[in-house]
């Protein structure tokens, strides 16, 4: 017993070490969504180019998109937002959720950016950004004509992340409903929608 004691140091010593090692191999952007294959939570908030003009679940385009949670305060949606801008004029129906921002500095920010969202909510308070299970900006959800998730990316979506991971399933979910295809979908691209 007394020697178990002389080795009870290195055995917590050895734990601790698997443990942050384990730690470390982590992928911090694999963060899983509580949301994926369920639909957008109901929101009612205000438009940012019309604080009077309050917005719903229901007016979602009826079509694929993507849904991009951004903010002026965030330096990666600056990084990101040519490159929304450019999917925008493809055709790609993108709606921006602004979280926790000022309605003034966002409308500023998309006069002098340009603005690649069929509408902007303003989620001021964070409460939709917190339904979807947000991190933090920028974050980006393929959603498609149902209104269902089914995909999450987090962080900057640019043309790697587009053609690597959103791209394929948008076009998909263009042609044909989700359930038709996502059994034949390989786990590698499925695995990357977390």
């Amino acid at each position: 017993m007394a020697r178990l004691k002389l080795f009870l140091p290195l055995i917590i010593f050895v734990a601790l070490a698997l443990l942050f090692w384990r730690g470390l191999s982590l992928d911090p952007r694999d963060m899983p969504s509580a949301l994926l294959n369920k639909p957008v939570p109901e929101f009612t908030l205000p438009n940012v180019a019309d604080t009077e003009e309050f917005l719903k679940k229901g007016d979602l385009p009826a079509e694929p998109l993507l849904l991009n949670v951004w903010a002026t305060w965030c330096i990666s949606c600056r990084v990101e937002h040519p490159y929304l801008n450019k999917l925008a004029q493809q055709g790609v129906p993108i709606v921006g959720i602004d979280l926790k921002d000022d309605n003034a500095d966002a409308r500023e920010w998309l006069q002098k950016f340009h603005n690649p969202y069929v509408f902007t909510v303003a989620d001021s308070e964070g409460r939709l950004a917190l339904d979807l299970g947000v991190y933090g900006a920028p974050e980006t959800f393929l959603v498609d004509s149902g209104g269902t998730i089914r995909c999450k990316h987090v962080g900057v979506v640019d043309e790697r992340i587009w053609r690597t991971k959103l791209k394929p399933l948008y076009q998909r979910l263009k042609k044909q409903p989700w359930d038709e295809f996502a059994g034949e979908l390989p786990d590698s691209l499925l695995a990357g929608c977390r």
